[in-house]
């Protein structure tokens, strides 16, 4: 009995070893494949079927978004511009110009001064070039809030694609270069709109701190037509948030409610582009917002005016005009006329040496170009807005201008 307990207590590994043994022996017997180490997948595709996966995955994400502009209704009519809540959905943005590249019609591209922050979409700049236009062209109101050059500059990369010939008017709004904060060339970090649209590598913006994956990650949303229509889902359906967020977003009261937690997200997609609310409190002449900025027109403010070789707006507008000229458009740049009568005599003064150093500039490289003059001062809600009655003016002055006849009339 001892010797019999001490072989007991001598092999204790050994059923461990011969347990082994038959696990394995079990495994071969009842299954096809050789054991592989650390493998967990029963399934394991060959070269050829990764191939064949890779290529049933890339023709999901092209077919996709090209079906859902077909399926999704988009309701668009004179005066059309994308609504303020889907500024950022350049997925739909491209598909709004994509819509309107025909011969009889130009679009204007710009920031919210041609896009009409004050104004109902009847009242904007395109609207009242398109009533004055004695060609029957329409102008196709081409702007986004906030898109300031260096946005404007991925926006015409990755979204703007116009054939050979299109005509095309872009809006310069020196109002970007009031500033160091408003150029984005200052060091400190700046948080601003459409990063996503700004070069995440080069050039290099000294205020952009993004990290190297929201900028890896930025590329590829501009480059992947697929990310694109996902983000438009989230702009259009889910309040600008991802499925995640718009799940687990309360209503700010305490205790906090969470509405969405037990909606279906699939209802939430009605198949139908959001509209601009109509009418719309903010915007227009029954609003509160659409008024003068003052009704002294007496000059108190003083711009930190960013200069020309300095500014990295301005490197980004040529760069614009670059790449429209280089693709064969047909280009056309407006000067806007800032609101002069904010400023006091010294600024003015920088301001009118700069706004003649973009014009000097415009006609040493040969582009159409007209510098538009100061609106009255009663015509402007702000800096750079004009109100309803501003854009007229400003639709007026342009069709009367000289290269600007010259550069419809081409054929």
């Amino acid at each position: 009995m001892e010797k019999q307990n001490g072989n007991l207590e001598g092999s204790t590994e050994e059923p461990v070893n011969r347990g082994d043994e038959m696990t394995e022996a079990a495994v071969g017997a009842t299954t096809d494949h050789p054991r592989v180490p650390f493998g967990s997948n029963e399934v394991r595709l060959s070269f050829r079927q990764w191939v064949v996966t890779g290529l049933i995955l890339v023709a999901i994400f092209w077919s996709v978004p090209a079906i859902w502009k077909v399926v999704e209704k988009f309701q668009v009519g004179p005066g059309y511009r994308i609504p303020y809540a889907l500024s950022r959905d350049y997925w739909l943005y491209e598909r709004w110009i994509g819509k309107n590249i025909q011969p009889n019609k130009v679009i204007i591209l710009g920031d919210s001064v041609v896009w009409g922050e004050y104004v109902d979409p009847q009242g904007s700049y395109g609207v009242f070039l398109t009533k004055k236009s004695d060609r029957g062209q329409e102008f196709i109101n081409g702007g986004v809030n906030g898109l300031f050059p260096l946005a404007m500059e991925g926006m015409v990369d990755h979204y703007l694609k116009l054939p050979k010939g299109q005509k095309i008017v872009v809006h310069c709004n020196l109002l970007w270069l009031t500033s160091p904060e408003a150029d984005l060339s200052t060091k400190k970090e700046e948080h601003f709109n459409h990063a996503r649209l700004v070069p995440q590598f080069f050039p290099k913006i000294p205020c952009y701190r993004a990290d190297a994956n929201e900028r890896l990650v930025a590329s590829l949303q501009n480059r992947v037509g697929f990310l694109g229509w996902t983000n438009h889902l989230q702009d259009a359906y889910f309040e600008q948030k991802s499925i995640l967020n718009w799940t687990l977003a309360d209503n700010g009261a305490e205790p906090p409610e969470y509405l969405n937690a037990w909606r279906n997200p699939l209802g939430q997609i009605t198949m139908s582009v959001p509209l601009a609310p109509n009418p719309d409190p903010l915007r227009g002449v029954g609003s509160e917002r659409h008024h003068p900025w003052s009704t002294t027109g007496v000059g108190t403010t003083r711009f930190d005016w960013v200069e020309l070789r300095e500014s990295m707006q301005w490197g980004a507008f040529r760069r614009v005009l670059e790449v429209l000229r280089g693709r064969g458009n047909e280009v056309f740049v407006v000067v806007g006329p800032l609101n002069e009568h904010l400023m006091d005599a010294e600024n003015r003064i920088k301001y009118v040496a700069i706004r003649d150093g973009v014009g000097e500039w415009l006609t040493e490289a040969k582009v159409a170009h007209c510098v538009l003059e100061a609106l009255p001062s009663l015509l402007y809600a702000d800096a750079s807005h004009p109100l309803t009655s501003g854009y007229e003016l400003m639709a007026e002055r342009t069709m009367a201008d000289e290269a600007f006849k010259k550069w419809l009339a081409r054929p």
